[in-house]
């Protein structure tokens, strides 16, 4: 039950985000995207750290200098499933107009929405993965610290499912079809995560692989995506800003409950 719950944290923390198309009349100004867009690169990448690679390494530690083979292979491979899905998905980024992948007749809208279940997968496995090892006992992933990765990765969905809806209505969609677009596209979070969970309780000797491949995936998405989309552009410094706030939010969450 706990596991269960904890996979469907981070989609109800997008609901709510998404929820704001409900409150906000206009679109969402540059100065709080911006924010909210540093905000979530700070949380993916102390959650990628603190609670993927180093407890990766840790697994490994009785391999001495080696323990650090697995979480940079997992890291590497990561980042090109990323890479290689980035390519062949049809999918548009917020604020451009030119859409990236191969040819396709989608509507704005849909590759929009494509272009947010990229971004939230890693987070999904993300999640996945640290109850997996928790649930394995594995060395230096409690039950605690899975739920504080849930918890955080659910804090930045809130900003992210606003930032998904808004451009959904300024695209001229319904306020109730841009929640529901919103909402969607955190649902590969659970399916995500559900997946991992049941891939490596049948493979437990590559569970180190596996959280440092989730950490890769994250990373992808923040330099790829977040970050240049938070530094394009003025007010740069808010995004900064809202990094420090995230990251420091992630790295409490995960030390105090771990």
């Amino acid at each position: 039950m706990t596991i269960a719950i904890g996979l469907l944290i981070p989609l109800i923390g997008t609901m709510l985000g998404s929820a704001f198309v409900f409150f906000m009349k206009k679109e969402m100004s540059q100065r709080l995207q911006k924010s909210l867009l540093g905000f979530a690169s700070g949380v993916m990448v102390a959650a990628s750290v603190w609670s993927l690679i180093i407890p990766s390494m840790e697994m490994e530690e009785a391999q001495g200098a080696w323990s650090v083979m697995p979480a940079a292979v997992g890291f590497l491979l990561g980042m090109g499933f990323l890479l290689i899905l980035d390519d062949l998905t049809p999918h548009l980024h917020l604020g451009t107009s030119t859409p990236e992948g191969p040819r396709s007749h989608l509507s704005r809208t849909a590759m929009l929405a494509l272009a947010v279940t990229i971004h939230n997968l890693p987070e999904g496995m993300a999640v996945g993965v640290v109850f997996a090892g928790a649930d394995q006992g594995a060395t230096g992933i409690s039950l605690a610290s899975a739920v504080a990765v849930s918890l955080g990765i659910a804090i930045q969905n809130i900003p992210e499912g606003a930032i998904i809806s808004m451009p959904m209505r300024a695209e001229g969609n319904s306020r109730w079809r841009s929640f529901m677009l919103g909402s969607l596209s955190g649902a590969v979070e659970p399916i995500g995560g559900l997946a991992v969970i049941l891939l490596a309780s049948l493979l437990t000797p590559v569970l180190p692989y596996m959280l440092s491949f989730a950490a890769g995936a994250m990373f992808y998405v923040v330099v790829e995506e977040l970050i240049p989309e938070a530094s394009n552009g003025s007010h740069s410094n808010l995004s900064t800003i809202g990094f420090a706030i995230g990251f420091v939010l992630m790295m409490v969450l995960d030390v105090v409950m771990g």
